[in-house]
């Protein structure tokens, strides 16, 4: 699908969809760059990628400076630039409790580690985006971007505004590169936390039949398609929205 040369730079890469995306492309020979704030996360994921295959950076990418150096040191190593930029990174946890308690700096939290970052990361690898012919941006979004639970207001903005970032980006930016989100719906992450943190997935039969597809989806389910949307396969894909969630979302539930 792809030429060894290819390289891919993972935000949140060190747990959950980040981690399970990381070894995915390494899988397909590609290059790897791991950012995450979590330096132990990132060590045991830089032992798991190939020798030379990858580069592991702790880096908190909401913030302008800490990312200009991360940046600074992925040009340096990736030389010709990089094909795809995957803007996963943001607070898994979605409940920031009732609204008329929600302080302004814990709002703030919630924005800056998804939608701060994907503006501070994407502005950050355009110059080496532009360098790669067929290159692509993968904003990781949500289906709460679509529906909502309640208490959820800042997470919820937060992935709302990278679907808006999406199709802004895919105009201001296509031809040369082009720019997606997926939205995943209920994703099982517990096996793919660092060690000490791993929990195996446990749902009960009610959890799988508010699926249509039958199940709760998996980190290799949002992992393939990101690696579709980063491939000349997907060349007349820009501006979408790919919610990736079994069939969730299209399904009505009815109080009993």
């Amino acid at each position: 699908m792809t030429t060894a040369a290819s390289t891919i730079v993972i935000t949140g890469a060190g747990a959950g969809i980040g981690r399970g995306t990381a070894l995915h492309f390494a899988a397909l020979g590609w290059r790897v760059v791991a950012l995450d704030r979590d330096a132990k996360a990132l060590k045991e994921l830089g032992a798991m990628l190939p020798r030379g295959q990858g580069l592991t950076i702790a880096c908190d990418v909401g913030r302008e400076k800490p990312v200009a150096r991360a940046f600074a040191r992925i040009a340096a190593w990736a030389g010709d630039g990089i094909d795809c930029l995957v803007n996963n990174a943001g607070i898994a946890d979605p409940y920031c409790g009732p609204l008329e308690d929600l302080a302004l700096a814990d709002w703030q939290r919630w924005i800056d580690a998804s939608l701060t970052a994907a503006f501070l990361c994407s502005r950050a690898a355009l110059p080496l985006l532009q360098r790669r012919s067929g290159a692509s941006v993968v904003n990781i979004a949500s289906t709460r971007a679509l529906q909502s639970e309640p208490d959820t207001y800042a997470y919820a903005a937060a992935k709302g505004g990278l679907c808006a970032l999406t199709h802004a980006m895919a105009v201001g930016l296509g031809p040369k590169v082009r720019v997606n989100a997926v939205l995943p719906g209920w994703i099982e992450t517990g096996p793919w936390q660092r060690a000490d943190r791993a929990h195996a997935a446990d749902h009960r039969p009610i959890d799988e039949a508010q699926h249509p597809a039958g199940r709760v989806g998996t980190v290799q389910d949002i992992a393939t398609t990101i690696a579709w949307l980063a491939s000349p396969d997907a060349g007349f894909v820009t501006g979408q929205q790919i919610v990736v969630d079994g069939g969730m979302t299209r399904k009505m539930i009815y109080a009993e």
